[in-house]
């Protein structure tokens, strides 16, 4: 048992990454009978793109699933965990994991999302206050700028720093978390790159404009 314990935090980690792979925006989509959101819109496989479908329902379904593959693993391995030596360096491992899933999925050509969602799922799993945090923080910067784009930046570069800086008491900080949630971050802005070219020109879409013909 105690040679198999060295496994068990890669095993997680594998796990973390095969489910965060599960591209929901797609899977959804086709259960739904809606064209696949690859080949329209952004072609991003994401809950924004899938809501240009005109379906509601598949783009709360798609956005409530991707945190969920986030969120599981991180939750799974901080409640069950102990007992096989899964301590706060699995709980990054299968969070960032499941994020690099998301983006890259491999049962999907490794052709993955932008990974708002999941992130945010990841970031309630490590603590709900920090999660908690950071979606209020999307929810300020939308409502009063109406870009979804700047809202998903601008929470992306606080959550690190709500991390470090939070209350010790309720969020032990633990230095394989801060460098998941940085690297997270990283790569939320890497994939924002023509959203931030947009904002920059004064092309981004407003959230609740229509496109115009």
């Amino acid at each position: 048992m105690d040679s198999l314990r060295t496994f068990f935090p890669l095993l997680a980690t594998v796990a973390a990454y095969l489910l965060g792979s599960l591209s929901f925006a797609v899977i959804v989509s086709r259960a739904m009978g809606l064209n696949d959101p690859r080949t329209y819109g952004s072609k991003n496989p994401g809950a924004t793109n899938v809501l240009r479908s005109g379906s509601k329902a598949a783009a709360i379904v798609t956005l409530l699933l991707d945190a969920l593959k986030g969120w599981l693993p991180v939750a799974l391995v901080k409640w069950f965990g102990e007992p096989y030596g899964l301590g706060d360096g699995t709980v990054a491992f299968v969070g960032l994991a499941a994020f690099l899933g998301h983006l890259f999925p491999v049962f999907f050509k490794f052709v993955g999302g932008k990974g708002v969602a999941t992130a945010l799922g990841v970031l309630v799993g490590i603590s709900g206050v920090l999660g908690l945090a950071v979606g209020a923080t999307w929810l300020i910067i939308a409502f009063f700028f109406r870009y979804s784009s700047l809202a998903s930046l601008v929470a992306t570069v606080f959550a690190p720093v709500y991390y470090v800086f939070g209350d010790g008491v309720a969020w032990a900080m633990d230095r394989n978390i801060v460098l998941s949630i940085v690297v997270m971050s990283g790569l939320l802005v890497w994939r924002h790159a023509e959203n931030i070219s947009r904002l920059v020109k004064g092309t981004e879409s407003r959230l609740g404009a229509k496109k115009k013909a």
